[in-house]
């Protein structure tokens, strides 16, 4: 990072999330984005393309394997919490002096899982919220994007770093929010994906239910409600507000959307179970407040997967 400015970004995974960021980077500048992948995926993507909202996208392709001209200024993480560790090393020949990295993961430990191999000078934390894009095969659809919540762990007055993604994301027309407490927020986040993603793989069910189901919003609340008992014992400064913030974003998200950990389920594929209903297991024993909504969706999710 030159000046302050951030040039060249790094994006290792092309799921939904993925997709949809590179997309609006390669929409600003097709040259300031490059994807990290190994040589197979490679070869399908040149072959296939990405296709977000009807346009195909024929991205730059690096591997960790390749000599590697100049760091990255910001390399952008959006794979599966199972695939954080071959990530981590996929990442390595990317990262320079300068570069800062942000994870875009689930769950609340990513950061300093990168941390601990990299140096958790380059970390600042993150995730994504509110974007409702799916994913089938090469072709990814959406109609809102959500937000990049982003920042040091305390962002009263923003770090020349913070500053200089804040700029880019607004060059590349990518919505952010910058909270003040970041802790909090990664929380709250995690609180939300712990109720809804878990809910929506048993129901197997999109928002809508969520928006107009009781029952299902009752089973999505009272899971995340766990999560806020362990933290407000852990803390973390998470209350009802956090809740009721979660519940106003999932009423605006497109009825027809579906779930990270849903599709997965749909697709056969290994979901996020550890991160969501094993952690809170862990936590609540490690604080003491029982969790018998995560235990049992546990079991539920984790008998489903094992007959897919």
């Amino acid at each position: 990072m030159k000046n302050g400015q951030i040039a060249t970004v790094y994006i290792l995974g092309l799921g939904a999330l993925g997709s949809l960021y590179a997309a609006r980077l390669y929409d600003m500048d097709p040259a300031s984005v490059k994807i990290i992948a190994d040589a197979n995926r490679i070869t399908a993507f040149k072959q296939d393309g990405i296709i977000v909202n009807g346009k195909r996208y024929d991205f730059t392709y690096v591997s960790s394997d390749d000599e590697v001209p100049a760091p990255a200024d910001l390399i952008i993480i959006a794979v599966k919490s199972h695939q954080l560790s071959s990530a981590i090393q996929d990442i390595k020949p990317f990262v320079g002096q300068d570069t800062v990295v942000i994870s875009l993961l689930n769950g609340i430990s990513s950061e300093e899982i990168i941390g601990a191999e990299i140096g958790m000078e380059h970390l600042l934390y993150a995730y994504g919220v509110g974007m409702d894009a799916v994913r089938m095969g090469n072709t990814v659809n959406y109609k809102f994007p959500g937000w990049i919540y982003f920042g040091e762990k305390r962002n009263e007055v923003y770090s020349e770093r913070v500053t200089a993604v804040k700029t880019l994301f607004e060059k590349a027309d990518i919505p952010f929010k910058i909270p003040a407490d970041m802790q909090r927020a990664l929380w709250a986040k995690f609180m939300m994906n712990v109720g809804i993603n878990q809910a929506s793989a048993v129901l197997k069910a999109p928002y809508g239910v969520f928006q107009q189901n009781e029952e299902a919003r009752k089973l999505m609340i009272t899971a995340a409600n766990e999560v806020l008992s362990i933290g407000k014992k852990a803390g973390v400064g998470v209350d009802q507000t956090d809740i009721d913030g979660f519940l106003g974003i999932v009423k605006g998200l497109n009825p027809a959307g579906k779930t990270s950990m849903l599709q997965d389920i749909e697709a056969g594929r290994k979901s996020e179970l550890g991160i969501f209903a094993g952690q809170v297991i862990e936590l609540g024993k490690k604080f003491d407040v029982p969790t018998p909504v995560n235990e049992a969706l546990f079991n539920i999710i984790s008998a489903i997967e094992t007959m897919n």
